[in-house]
């Protein structure tokens, strides 16, 4: 067997172990361990990279980025973000039809900007808000599907811990991915407030109204949302002023989100413990998964799999555009049962290659910005879509009584919102890049 033939026969041996609920990590690391040695012959290099590998990923600077966007999100729970968040655009929104479910979205966009998970972002919103959607009459299945959709604005809306790893990974300016997320982020927004819209108009018993909220209380509340743009501005604007890296500006945000929390009471030292331990815990998950991606790259790389694919696809001598397409859709599919920190790591060093290697009519950069941007869209699209999107069992988790099957069909709506948003971004890259120097 050729080392090209053992690199394809890895693929449906790695999605065996994945449905065999292997953990993602582990399943990489045995697939590029075994991969390896079989083609070497012997268990040396194998070992070798053993001793080396861990060091020489986990030594990278950049990667203290993502403990300190951890902690700033944990930071950001305690210091009681989301409950202002939630309250201010409730007051803003929640007499519109569908408004509180609205202010929902909005408060997801809100708490993204200061934590950069998806999943964190769907449950510390669904605490807040599904209360308040039932109190005002808001149907089970469209109050989960709202706050899971709301939660995927967690992952792209900066910072982003997915972005940090995309740029490490290709080799990308970390502070010009987020800026390109930022438009695409607010398009999300916007469009799932559409989708509300839509939904209630054509499903009139699903959602209540509760009574408009005076002025005055209104700007009340939105003055206690301060915390989150003083984070949001503090961070932001010193990355891109150059006052201080993406790094700096994750440490100086948790430093930040943590002094909040403490004046509202919400760290003690129980808190900060927790905050500690729940930061340590997520870290080394995801550090493991980059390990496992790594060995299994590596085995990769050895076989030239990814080279010999980019030179296939460009002899095929189809449309760039077609060949993107294709990579989404795969992403799309694969997001249905994969988180997506493991997809970017698996699948990242074999698209990419293909991806740069065509003429898209922008310079390599401005590609691989913008495919990185497309990539988040589909892989967060992928955790709220039926049947199996991630996303949508932790929010029924926290709602057991709201059957799955209404959750589903009120998603759809979001899921449509979200392909078109794909679609026009395809079409018009400018709107990810015009920002980008």
């Amino acid at each position: 067997m050729s080392n090209i033939e053992i690199g394809i026969y890895s693929f449906p041996f790695l999605l065996g172990l994945i449905f065999l609920r292997v953990p993602i990590g582990l399943a990489m690391f045995a697939t590029g361990f075994g991969g390896m040695w079989m083609v070497m012959g012997n268990t040396r290099l194998p070992m070798a990279q053993l001793k080396d590998l861990a060091y020489t990923t986990f030594s990278s600077y950049s990667l203290s980025i993502v403990p300190m966007f951890l902690l700033m999100g944990y930071f950001a729970t305690l210091g009681g973000m989301s409950q202002s968040l939630f309250k201010a655009a409730e007051n803003f929104l929640g007499h519109r039809k569908g408004g509180v479910a609205m202010a929902a979205i909005g408060a997801c966009a809100g708490f993204g900007a200061i934590c950069g998970s998806s999943l964190a972002t769907a449950a510390t919103m669904s605490r807040v808000s599904l209360p308040e959607l039932k109190r005002y009459g808001y149907d089970g299945g469209f109050s989960t599907a709202t706050l899971a959709a709301g939660g995927t604005l967690g992952i792209l809306i900066p910072p982003s811990v997915v972005l940090v790893i995309y740029a490490i990974l290709t080799e990308q300016n970390i502070a010009k991915l987020f800026l390109a997320a930022f438009v695409p982020g607010v398009l999300a927004a916007i469009g799932y407030m559409i989708a509300i819209s839509i939904y209630v108009r054509r499903n009139p018993g699903a959602a209540g109204v509760r009574e408009a909220v005076p002025m005055g209380e209104r700007f009340r509340a939105l003055l206690d949302v301060w915390p989150v743009l003083l984070v949001f501005i503090a961070v932001v604007g010193g990355i891109y002023s150059g006052l201080f890296t993406p790094t700096e500006g994750a440490a100086v945000g948790a430093l930040g989100t943590g002094i909040i929390a403490l004046v509202n009471g919400g760290l003690t030292w129980r808190t900060l413990m927790d905050s500690f331990t729940d930061t340590a815990r997520s870290t080394a998950m995801i550090f493991f998964i980059v390990l496992g991606a790594a060995f299994y790259n590596g085995f990769l790389a050895r076989t030239r799999v990814p080279q010999e694919l980019s030179a296939w696809v460009v002899d095929l001598g189809l449309a760039p555009i077609t060949v993107l397409a294709v990579i989404l859709v795969i992403y799309l599919l694969l997001g249905c049962f994969m988180d997506s920190l493991s997809m970017i790591l698996l699948t990242i060093p074999i698209f990419f290659p293909v991806i740069t290697s065509l003429d898209f009519g922008m310079s390599t950069e401005h590609v691989a910005i913008w495919f990185g941007i497309l990539t988040l869209i589909v892989v967060e699209v992928g955790l709220i879509t039926p049947p199996v999107g991630m996303n949508l069992f932790v929010i029924n988790a926290m709602d057991p009584e709201t059957p799955m099957v209404q959750t589903y069909r009120a998603v759809i709506y979001y899921v449509a919102s979200d392909l078109i948003r794909v679609v026009i971004l395809v079409a018009f890259p400018a709107i990810t890049l015009f920002l980008i120097p």
